[in-house]
């Protein structure tokens, strides 16, 4: 992003292509008027009159992309985009007042009797120098604005468009009088007028459309799709799009999992806003994750779905289908020192929480364990008792066979009794379910050579 007081490569190009825009349009007005005065044209006249608005437009382009390019700030939280429809908004009404007069003089010359008209070389000539600034120009303003999404640039495109036009009928006109057919000038002043009326229709239909916040055609559906590609996202709620000069800003909803965690549905929006600038870099949307449960949803992530928001602990969950009916059991761990009382409110409100999700003739039950959520202090064991207890851990391996290399054995005393700590090897091809069996056989087999043993964690590794 620009650093305050700098402008962007796309804003210095606009403003450019602006002020050339002036420049054409005066030069223009000018000769027009000239050639039309010498010739006596009311089409060339017209014209003059026609360019002199446009020097106006023009200007008021120049104000608009200079003030469209300035940064948010207290009072324009959203940017000052808008000033260039607003701007165009003007030269639409421009256009209008410019077309219904024309028409009006045209109508009177061709209800009264016919004027000379001098289709001399310079009105010729006058007429065939615009036709080729209004070709140049209309072709640059019509790339830059493609290219910067400049509003008031298009406007000014679009408009230079019907000059184009216009010119031409006046050079028919001029031709057409010099032929010596009557009226042929007036004529020509009434296809100018028709022009100008017709660009101020399109004009104004494309600013109204960027003021009132018309969805812009056809984005929706790729956007859409590039965003349903992304890994995790369930589907699409909402897509609401809105111009904003360059850029098209909207808000977007997501469908995500319920059961993922806040982190993952961040990571998640990253991913989702990271493949939008990829395939639609001038969008720029407010994501909003909206959590949603899954056909592939399982009873297990719903159990642990429902106890993770209220923040509470569980494991040992299993699910039973005893005649016909769902049978849940699961252990809470809640704090130690608190009261029986307590701790059992907790664990009904779990289980009423659960049969509200799943239907009530689900059997939930629950087994309350205390957890630890004090630090507790500790220091090494002496380390002769180290090395007794990691024999005894190799014996008790090498007796049951499926566990072997017991390594990083480290044992410490606490003020309850003695936590063991080791780390084994197990076939890598065997099951977890397997592993832990055997793991809790080996601390089985330790406790009951060392009494004093409170707490052991054994960590199991893929044999090498």
């Amino acid at each position: 992003m620009p650093a305050a007081g700098q402008i962007t490569a796309n804003a210095r190009l606009k403003r450019r292509t602006a002020l050339a825009s002036v420049a054409a349009s005066v030069l223009m007005t000018l000769v027009k008027f000239a050639a039309g005065m010498t010739a006596g044209s009311l089409a060339l006249l017209s014209e003059a009159a026609h360019n002199g608005l446009d020097v106006a437009a023009s200007g008021l382009t120049y104000y608009a992309v200079r003030e469209a390019d300035k940064p948010a700030d207290e009072d324009h939280h959203f940017g000052h985009a808008k000033i260039e429809a607003v701007v165009a908004l003007f030269q639409t009404g421009f256009l209008f007042v410019l077309a219904a007069a024309v028409a009006f003089a045209a109508l009177r010359r061709i209800s009264g009797e016919a004027e000379i008209v001098d289709a001399n070389v310079f009105a010729f000539g006058a007429i065939v120098i615009s036709i080729v600034i209004d070709i140049v120009r209309w072709r640059t303003l019509t790339v830059v604005a493609a290219r910067t999404g400049s509003d008031a640039l298009a406007a000014d495109a679009l408009h230079f468009s019907s000059d184009l036009v216009a010119s031409t009928l006046v050079l028919v006109g001029l031709a057409a009088t010099r032929a010596g057919l009557s009226h042929a000038d007036a004529l020509a002043a009434a296809g100018v007028a028709l022009f100008i009326g017709v660009a101020g229709f399109r004009l104004g239909r494309r600013t109204v459309d960027a003021l009132v916040d018309t969805a812009p055609k056809g984005l929706a559906e790729p956007l859409r799709r590039a965003v349903e590609q992304v890994p995790g996202v369930a589907g699409t709620d909402y897509i609401r799009l809105r111009r904003a000069g360059a850029k098209v800003v909207g808000e977007l909803g997501l469908h995500v999992s319920r059961t993922l965690p806040l982190e993952r549905v961040a990571a998640l929006k990253a991913d989702v806003e990271a493949a939008i600038r990829t395939s639609l870099p001038n969008v720029e949307v407010t994501l909003t994750a909206n959590p949603v449960a899954l056909d592939d949803e399982t009873l297990l992530e719903r159990i642990l779905l429902i106890a993770s928001r209220r923040r509470l602990f569980v494991h040992h969950l299993g699910v039973q289908n005893v005649g016909g009916r769902k049978s849940v059991t699961l252990d809470l761990e809640v704090d130690g020192g608190m009261r029986l009382a307590e701790a059992h409110e907790i664990a009904s409100q779990l289980e009423a929480a659960i049969a509200a999700d799943l239907g009530a003739e689900i059997e939930v039950e629950t087994h309350i364990e205390p957890m630890e959520i004090r630090e507790l202090g500790g220091e090494p064991a002496e380390p002769a008792l180290v090395e007794r207890i990691a024999a005894a851990l190799t014996q008790a391996a090498a007796d049951g066979g499926a566990l072997s290399e017991i390594h990083d054995v480290r044992v410490r005393v606490g003020p309850a009794g003695h936590y063991v700590i080791f780390h084994c090897r197990a076939d890598a091809n065997l099951t977890v379910a397997a592993t832990h069996d055997q793991v809790d056989a080996l601390e089985r087999a330790l406790r009951d050579r060392f009494p004093e043993v409170i707490r052991i964690v054994g960590h199991a590794e893929p044999a090498r």
